[in-house]
């Protein structure tokens, strides 16, 4: 097997060092979600742009839409939610914040 140096022709590339910020934000609005109580969030998924969390998804009561904003909120980085969670228990009215 033969191994070539890679060559960038006079350009250095370039590193992304967006996404690991994202992700660190996104997997700990997601931990805090899983260990919080009064909310299944296992429907909730969790979108970083910045420091803004946009929370998507579905639970079954309107109180766990309300909480997982609460929760989110709390998490060090975090300085705006937006909060995309529908209730849709059968004596729920679906509702997005």
């Amino acid at each position: 097997m033969v191994f070539k140096h890679q060559q960038f022709y006079e350009a250095p590339p370039e590193i992304e060092v967006e996404f690991p910020a994202r992700a660190t934000l996104e997997s700990a609005v997601s931990d805090a979600l899983a260990s919080s109580g009064g909310i299944d969030a296992s429907d909730v998924t969790v979108t970083a742009n910045g420091s803004t969390i946009t929370l998507a998804g579905a639970v079954l009561r309107l109180e766990e839409v309300t909480r997982a904003e609460e929760v989110a909120r709390s998490v060090e980085g975090v300085t705006k939610v937006r909060n995309e969670i529908a209730a849709t228990g059968p004596d729920q009215v679906q509702r997005g914040i």
